[in-house]
């Protein structure tokens, strides 16, 4: 039986493939080792392709994601056929391997054994921390090329060479598809590119969507395998993490209108904030306090729970917000982690205070060439009514925006202060 809506397939599709490609990679992965995983990337994008065709002419099955692994699964045996007396498939145990692939094994902990193991693979000393970052991007995230580099702000051509050298690594090295015994040591690269997936969903480079849920969903849920683990010891970044993502997801329904235009936290209806999901935040953010270990996604959830808890945004506890950023500052001074400072500093010491803060980042760090800045920056001049330098930022903020969705924001906020 399947479903007949053929207008759906191509969309249906495109949500397996962001949901099931770290998955069908994982699991194919297993059999044919991590030195093959370019291998199994080709048969799991194959895989898709047969489905957007097979399912345009002949309806959507009535279980697409078995139809996908069973296809995966075809591809993989025949594959390995052809290719058992090469020099890359020549191991005859991983060609047994594969006779072996059985699609009951795609239940839930199975997938997430296996996603676990690809996280940690991924993230193998051998392999230099850019390359981790993208090929966790890549293999377990399904992300594009382009939108890898979109969230590095560097060339596609970089992106790639990073990935033909981790995955050259992978090979040479011979990484075994298991947990490391030194699982602690390696998760805080792991930590990272799930934070960086999450944040290209919460506010996307490339699309110009308010939100790209399913990137960030599958940031939770890539934490959650974590936290679940039991071959990891250490879990107060974990808990921490999930807890910060918990806490921004619980806003996301009120953080764009009917017209998908992005709305400001001052402006959120916080009725409409997810009162589940911030109790899951708070929870997780309670288990991560009892391990007693300060670290930069602690101080980030605390944060973001001290924003979920207020009443209102004029009622937000400003200045334990600001002291918190100043402890963050300790552990992680950077460029960014200052400017989102400047908007507590701005309710606890005054505007002009702040932009003499965002004047001293413009002309001493990189961020003379990000849109925030500029963006931020207007919001201050326009709130001491210094209308020509607002202007003037705001248009310094179109210049540098890369993304339509944040263009057409920011300008509609320019025509507020110099109406046309």
């Amino acid at each position: 039986m399947t479903i007949t809506n053929k207008n759906n397939s191509r969309k249906l599709t495109e949500h397996f493939f962001r949901n099931e490609y770290g998955k069908m990679v994982s699991f194919i992965t297993k059999y044919i080792g991590t030195g093959n995983v370019q291998t199994a990337e080709d048969i799991v994008q194959e895989t898709l392709l047969k489905a957007v065709e097979y399912w345009k002419h002949n309806g959507i099955p009535e279980n697409p994601q078995a139809w996908l692994y069973t296809t995966a699964k075809n591809l993989t045996i025949n594959i390995l056929k052809q290719k058992k007396h090469t020099s890359e498939f020549s191991n005859n145990s991983i060609y047994q391997n594969s006779e072996q692939l059985e699609i009951a094994n795609i239940s839930g902990k199975f997938i997430s054994d296996e996603q676990l193991k690809m996280m940690f693979s991924c993230c193998h000393p051998s392999i230099s921390e850019k390359s981790q970052i993208c090929l966790i991007l890549k293999i377990l995230c399904g992300f594009s090329i382009s939108e890898i580099a979109n969230a590095f702000f560097v060339s596609t051509e970089t992106i790639n060479k990073r990935l033909v050298r981790g995955r050259k690594q992978l090979r040479i090295n011979n990484i075994n598809f298991e947990l490391p015994r030194n699982i602690n040591n390696r998760l805080p690269i792991v930590l990272k590119t799930i934070f960086l997936l999450f944040n290209e969903g919460y506010s996307p480079t490339q699309k110009s969507e308010v939100i790209r849920y399913d990137l960030c969903f599958e940031a939770i849920h890539l934490c959650e395998i974590l936290t679940n683990s039991e071959a990891i010891q250490r879990k107060s970044d974990c808990f921490s993490l999930l807890a910060l993502m918990y806490l921004n997801a619980s806003r996301f329904d009120s953080r764009m209108n009917t017209t998908h235009t992005i709305i400001e936290m001052d402006k959120q209806d916080r009725k409409n904030w997810n009162q589940k999901l911030i109790n899951k935040g708070i929870d997780n953010l309670n288990k991560a306090v009892l391990e007693k270990q300060i670290s930069p996604y602690l101080i980030l959830a605390t944060i973001s729970a001290n924003h979920c808890i207020a009443s209102s945004f004029e009622k937000t506890n400003w200045r334990e917000i600001l002291s918190l950023y100043d402890s963050l500052i300790e552990l992680e001074d950077t460029p960014i982690t200052r400017l989102n400072r400047t908007v507590a500093l701005s309710k606890v010491k005054g505007i002009k205070i702040a932009i003499i803060e965002l004047e001293t980042l413009k002309k001493e760090t990189s961020l003379s060439k990000n849109h925030l800045l500029y963006f931020t920056l207007a919001e201050f001049y326009k709130l001491e009514n210094k209308i020509d330098k607002a202007k003037e930022s705001y248009n310094k903020a179109i210049s540098l925006v890369k993304n339509k969705r944040d263009a057409i924001f920011i300008q509609k906020k320019l025509t507020q202060v110099v109406p046309i």
